[in-house]
């Protein structure tokens, strides 16, 4: 009954921006945390950055001060704004509905090369 759909993601070169969103239906959207994650080839995914239903954010260190969370109750939709990007940002990145457990997309790719 949860569906998340990840869109957004491409090719940028580094330094460059990007926002992925993600849009969920067949969910009580406001009342839950939000999350993004990413994974690597080869790599355990990992967490990015959450917004809850308040609107309290975290973020992983890695990430900190080049991406923002935000969320948008009355479209259903979570964004994740990307600046400064640099090539090991390079992933596929996955929202999910809930934490710290939830429902998951299905991911959407980022390239960041020149």
């Amino acid at each position: 009954q949860v569906q998340l759909v990840e869109y957004g993601g491409g090719l940028v070169q580094p330094g460059g921006s990007l926002r992925l969103s993600c849009a969920a239906s067949g969910t009580s959207f406001s009342r839950y945390t939000m999350v993004w994650y990413r994974q690597a080839p080869g790599k355990q995914r990992e967490f990015i950055a959450r917004i809850s239903s308040g609107g309290s954010t975290a973020y992983v260190q890695s990430v900190e001060g080049r991406f923002t969370i935000s969320r948008d109750n009355a479209k259903n939709t979570v964004y994740l704004q990307m600046n400064s990007l640099k090539p090991e940002d390079t992933v596929v990145y996955f929202c999910v509905y809930g934490w710290p457990s939830g429902y998951w997309g299905q991911g959407t790719q980022d390239t960041v090369s020149s």
